[in-house]
């Protein structure tokens, strides 16, 4: 978890002298009496972390006080009521965490870069990560990326050995993958390769990066597509997941998913669902199983093909995990095929007035489908949570399918129910109808859920129609 804290304490008559450590500054000092530096408010990021087995490999990590451009070093590390809290100067830095997909490529390319020339010199100094996430990249006011409260594997007495530099590598290809747009086609494949291992030491995979920079940097595409995935206020684990994938010169599938079934199901079942539908899609297009009058089927194929890998992997598991799953396939530049099973929704927006196009499989939707609640009382009652359909559960499952012929101008909103359980349809129309680069839009539905109390993980894709 992070916070924001500051040295800001009016309830106390004196404070402390960050440079030479006097605790006994009047509180009305603008200077300390002792040192004669400056007494200003400063302001701190404070992570916690509540797994023991991780805190002796960050201590001793942080004892290295390693000095790197790519590197946000903490200033102070302790243990407090079983927790490690890790304390770094903050200068109005954001984390990746809140920066939607996708980026430009020469964008991707000057990470891959940064990224790869920082696990280098963290191997030489012996410093073996066990996973690199999006909480670990902080980024500065401009704009400037670097490695932020390292996930620390073990801390060696020389270099990490070769043959132990791989999973880094991989890790940063995957994490940056999810950055592409989904016409990227090269990137996208480039960094496939490298997630599946081609080139295991940052220094080949940055060489590789370097080769190709040029070419890939100079393509470039309209905004009109934004996604991003939060945990929310509230939840320790994100168990939604969404992906795009470019099926053809004539199709584009976008999906989102949102996980039940707690830790080790319900993040399993939602990237089951988005990796398989997309493969899966893929897959039918490539055979020529698409075009005119089969993509519907194509869609509810794929779809179906989703649900049952994740039942029977559950049924293998012993475990009862599935999802809900909303996704839209363009088919052309009017032509849109919406699925879905479960309460992730689809909306579109239209001349500036906001439209679901999915259907709710909820118990609460169906009493107010038959006219025993009001669609103002399904949001808040007791039951809203318990769903009549979902990804997963039983085998061949029966999927929605939507066909819409789309206007210039339309643009399409897919989120999990940890937005619109937040925040009100007239909210939403509200933002979008504000932003009009989606990547700013879905940020903004994420901080309106925030805002809305954030109970739950929020995943927000904004597509527009060429």
């Amino acid at each position: 978890m992070f916070y924001l804290v500051n040295d800001d304490r009016p309830d106390q008559p004196h404070r402390i002298c960050q440079d030479c450590g006097k605790e006994d500054v009047p509180q009305e000092a603008k200077a300390c009496p002792t040192c004669g530096a400056p007494i200003a408010r400063r302001r701190f990021l404070l992570s916690s972390r509540w797994t023991p087995d991780t805190f002796e490999a960050y201590e001793q990590w942080a004892a290295r006080k390693l000095q790197h451009p790519g590197l946000t070093s903490p200033l102070s590390v302790f243990r407090h009521e079983g927790q490690l809290l890790s304390v770094t100067p903050y200068a109005g830095e954001g984390l990746m965490l809140d920066e939607a997909s996708p980026l430009s490529n020469a964008r991707v390319l000057n990470l891959a870069q940064k990224l790869a020339g920082t696990l280098a010199f963290l191997h030489l100094h012996g410093i073996r990560l066990s996973e690199i996430s999006r909480r670990n990249l902080l980024i500065s006011q401009d704009n400037v990326v670097t490695l932020f409260d390292l996930d620390v594997a073990e801390v060696l007495d020389g270099p990490v050995p070769e043959a132990q530099r791989a999973d880094e590598v991989a890790a940063v290809a995957a994490l940056l993958a999810r950055y592409a747009n989904v016409a990227a086609g090269e990137l996208l494949a480039f960094m496939g390769q490298a997630a599946a291992g081609q080139w295991p030491a940052p220094a080949t995979f940055g060489r590789a990066v370097e080769e190709r920079y040029d070419r890939f940097s100079e393509c470039t595409w309209t905004e009109h597509l934004g996604g991003i995935s939060d945990v929310g206020l509230v939840r320790q684990l994100n168990e939604d997941n969404w992906g795009w994938r470019k099926l053809s010169d004539r199709a584009t599938l976008y999906v989102v998913a949102d996980g039940m079934g707690g830790h080790d199901a319900g993040e399993v079942a939602s990237a089951l669902a988005v990796s398989t539908i997309l493969s899966q899609a893929a897959e039918q297009e490539a055979a020529g199983l698409g075009g005119p009058e089969k993509d519907e089927k194509l869609l509810g194929d794929a779809f179906v093909a989703a649900n049952n890998h994740i039942k029977r992997s559950a049924e293998a598991k012993g475990s009862d995990m599935g999802t809900t799953m909303v996704c839209v396939m363009l088919v052309g530049d009017n032509l849109g095929y919406f699925g879905n099973v479960g309460d992730s929704r689809a909306y579109l927006i239209r001349k500036r007035t906001l439209h679901q196009v999915s259907k709710d499989h909820s118990l609460v939707a169906k009493m107010v489908e038959r006219g025993r609640l009001t669609a103002e009382e399904a949001r808040h009652h007791p039951h809203s949570n318990i769903l009549l359909r979902t990804v997963g559960t039983e085998l061949d499952v029966d999927v929605d399918i939507f066909r819409v012929e789309f206007q210039s101008g339309d643009r399409v909103l897919m989120c999990s129910d940890g937005l619109w359980g937040e925040v009100e349809d007239k909210d939403i129309e509200n933002i979008l109808n504000t932003y009009e680069d989606p990547r700013i839009a879905a940020r903004e539905l994420v901080r309106a859920a925030h805002q809305g109390g954030g109970k739950d993980n929020v995943t927000v894709m904004v597509v527009g129609i060429p």
